[in-house]
C-alpha cells in the first residue's frame, strides 16, 4: 500500500464475510477498524469516518488505478457526498467511483469480486 512499508493483512483479495461492532471478518480474520480492499491485498485503513476521507487517505486507490475498474467507498451509516475535488481525481486517475453506505458496499464489492471484476473498495467501519 505504500504506507511506510505497511503490510497487508491479507495478501490478495477476499470476500468480506460479516461486517459490524466497529469491524470486519474476512478469510478467517477478524480486523477492528476500517479496510482498504485494493488487488493487491486487504489493509487497515486509517479513516473513522467521511470527514477523514482525503487524497492522502485515498492515495493508495489512485497508485494503484491500473488495476482498478471501479473503487466503492463505504461511508459507514450514513451517506456521504464526495467532494467535487476528490471526484475529479477519480476521474483524473480514469476510475469509476460508486459512494454509498457501507453495508451495500460490502455486498456490491463481494458480488463484483465473485464475477471477477476489477473492483476495489474503502470500507468504513460500522458498530
Amino acid at each position: 500500500m505504500g504506507e511506510a512499508g505497511t503490510a497487508p493483512h491479507l495478501p490478495y483479495p477476499a470476500v468480506i464475510d460479516a461486517y459490524g461492532a466497529g469491524g470486519f471478518r474476512f478469510a478467517g480474520m477478524s480486523h477492528r477498524g476500517s479496510l482498504l480492499c485494493l488487488p493487491a491485498g486487504i489493509w487497515a485503513w486509517p479513516v473513522a469516518g467521511p470527514h477523514d476521507i482525503d487524497a492522502a487517505a485515498l492515495a493508495p486507490v489512485f497508485a494503484a488505478a491500473p488495476d482498478i475498474g471501479l473503487f466503492l467507498l463505504g461511508t459507514g451509516r450514513d451517506p456521504w457526498v464526495m467532494p467535487p475535488e476528490l471526484r475529479r481525481r477519480f476521474h483524473e486517475a480514469g476510475l469509476s467511483v460508486d459512494v454509498m453506505t457501507t453495508a451495500p458496499a460490502v455486498r456490491t464489492y463481494n458480488i463484483l469480486l465473485g464475477e471477477r471484476r476489477r473492483v476495489a473498495a474503502g470500507l468504513i467501519a460500522v458498530d
